[in-house]
């Protein structure tokens, strides 16, 4: 497996520090319509424990829609509360595979659900999660925020924010924010950049209002970029690469 090539601990151009990367359930599916594919994890795995060689502080928030997502569940009749406890339950089963992934290729990985659920990962506790950062390993926050009725990209702005992140970075399918979906649209044109108050003001769906919200009571910057594309993890923590920034 080739990973990215590391950056040298002093490089200059060293945008983001510590970091939050938010990467979707579906991202780990690969071309498959349903679980996770291990390459991909292992690729993804990879990128991660490369750009924390090279002097980065990073987290981890990976959502559940791979395996199940509670507003599906609700939409077919399921109890909207137990359908969401059901998607937080996927997101411990996803970031126990990342954690396995990244172990797998030489990085260190701790698991901190906001459910506790102790025999098979830590409980989520702030200072812990900063601790392990400090020491070089990668933090996987599991179980969404612990409640019904919020996302999986309101918990990655919680964590960024509880963290003290200098980013969160959005890793998606395409190469950041468009006018439409570049997928459906050929004459969909990116941004390279953003307010947040835009990115609410036209609905772009980047992620929930409340996370954007979140974000820019913090002033923590929200980077889209493709997940996809290799390297790309690396460039934009040092502000290359292809993507949209979100700030004020």
């Amino acid at each position: 497996m080739s990973l990215a090539e590391p950056l040298p601990k002093s490089h200059p151009a060293r945008l983001y520090k510590r970091a939050l990367l938010k990467i979707s359930g579906e991202a780990l599916m690969g071309e498959g319509q349903y679980g996770i594919d291990q390459t991909v994890c292992e690729r993804i795995a990879g990128e991660v424990v490369e750009a924390v060689k090279a002097g980065a502080e990073l987290c981890l928030v990976i959502g559940g829609g791979n395996i199940f997502r509670g507003v599906q569940g609700a939409a077919k009749g399921m109890e909207r509360a137990s359908a969401d406890y059901m998607g937080m339950l996927a997101t411990v089963m996803n970031a126990l595979a990342m954690q396995n992934a990244i172990e797998a290729v030489g990085g260190q990985a701790r698991v901190l659900s906001a459910i506790p659920m102790v025999t098979v990962c830590e409980p989520y506790i702030r200072r812990r999660a900063m601790r392990h950062m400090e020491k070089g390993r990668i933090v996987i926050f599991a179980a969404g925020t612990g409640n019904p009725f919020f996302t999986t990209d309101t918990a990655a702005a919680l964590r960024a924010a509880e963290m003290g992140c200098d980013a969160l970075l959005k890793g998606t399918q395409v190469d950041g924010v468009y006018t439409a979906d570049p997928k459906k649209d050929p004459s969909a044109t990116r941004y390279e950049r953003l307010s947040y108050h835009e990115v609410l003001a036209r609905d772009l769906q980047v992620m929930d209002a409340s996370a954007i919200s979140l974000m820019r009571e913090n002033a923590i910057p929200i980077v889209v970029f493709s997940i996809r594309t290799r390297g790309g993890l690396a460039d934009v923590l040092v502000g290359r690469g292809i993507c949209t920034t979100i700030r004020d």
